[in-house]
């Protein structure tokens, strides 16, 4: 970017209205470089919560690329039509589909074995899948929906898969801008004591998501491991927003993203070069972006321990 694109651009980052809506993804495209080109071989990539919004998003444009997409979801119903729909956007793309539950940590572990017999090698592993329970449930393994299906099922995924990466293979998490408001907590990531919000279970698991991405990039450090990233999608009109927080999306409506345009940075970072350049950064319309406003708050060393600990715990994550 050239230095007045630049204060634009963090402009309209600090602003968050503008940054966040279709009215940033227009203005920055006007300036960003080429799109992604297709892929020279066929490779293959992972996406959870394939069967909608941004995962089913993704899979399109990455299919429209040359990618063989592996859907991932809960419902092998709602994955096949997901399927037949990318299918019609790209009538050569190679969808396969696998039913898993990622905040069960036992179908998790399923889902690893089938990849780890049938693939030879993932190019990358994007993290879509997300959940906002109206009240707090618990999994199979008896740990906070929101938790385990943001934090701990896609990190036992990532490790479970480790063996298939190579020095060009990279991980996404899908965070939310809604995690800037919420600092780490030091303990209660199961959110087991006060009262349950939805929201609030959604924004601090994104925020993990966030820390986590950084400490698996301290983690993941030999010659064929991936690069890890995170970033947010910005506003768009998902059913994670229109149905999850369907007041907020009636108000934001005329100025909400498309999906492919939340897409669009997991894309470019699924696709592109500029992804292997660097590890653990978090990312919004194709530049990196602060962890925290202001950038004096900062998550303590104390909670960050806390949370790598739980998660390991919890996982049985061995790095």
């Amino acid at each position: 970017m050239t230095s007045v694109t630049s204060i634009l651009d963090n402009l309209l980052d600090r602003a968050v209205v503008p940054g966040y809506s279709r009215i940033g993804a227009t203005v920055r495209s006007r300036f960003w470089g080429a799109d992604p080109a297709p892929f020279p071989v066929p490779i293959d990539i992972v996406v959870t919560g394939g069967s909608s919004g941004l995962g089913a998003a993704t899979a399109t444009a990455l299919a429209k690329l040359g990618a063989r997409v592996h859907l991932v979801g809960r419902s092998t119903e709602r994955l096949e039509k997901s399927a037949g729909l990318i299918r019609q956007a790209a009538s050569e793309a190679t969808i396969v589909v696998h039913e898993c539950d990622v905040s069960d940590l036992d179908s998790v572990a399923r889902l690893v074995t089938d990849l780890t017999s049938e693939l030879t090698g993932i190019h990358a592993l994007v993290h879509c899948a997300g959940v906002m329970p109206p009240e707090r449930t618990v999994t199979a393994q008896g740990h906070e929906a929101a938790l385990a299906t943001h934090v701990l099922g896609p990190v036992a995924l990532t490790v479970g898969l480790r063996e298939l990466f190579d020095a060009g293979s990279r991980v996404i998490f899908v965070s939310s801008g809604g995690m800037y408001p919420v600092p780490l907590h030091t303990q209660d990531f199961e959110f087991s004591s006060g009262k349950y919000s939805a929201m609030t279970a959604y924004a601090r698991t994104k925020r993990m998501q966030v820390v986590v991405t950084e400490q698996l990039a301290e983690h993941l450090i030999e010659e064929n491991d991936p690069v890890v990233h995170s970033m947010h999608p910005g506003w768009a009109a998902t059913p994670g927003v229109t149905d999850s927080i369907p007041l907020f999306g009636n108000i934001m409506k005329p100025i909400l993203r498309s999906a492919e345009q939340g897409a669009d940075t997991i894309v470019w970072l699924a696709a592109g070069d500029e992804a292997l350049t660097c590890t653990g950064r978090f990312w919004h319309d194709r530049a990196t972006r602060p962890t925290h406003y202001p950038s004096w708050r900062k998550d303590s060393p104390q909670a960050r321990d806390s949370l790598w600990s739980k998660v390991v715990e919890a996982t049985s994550v061995e790095l």
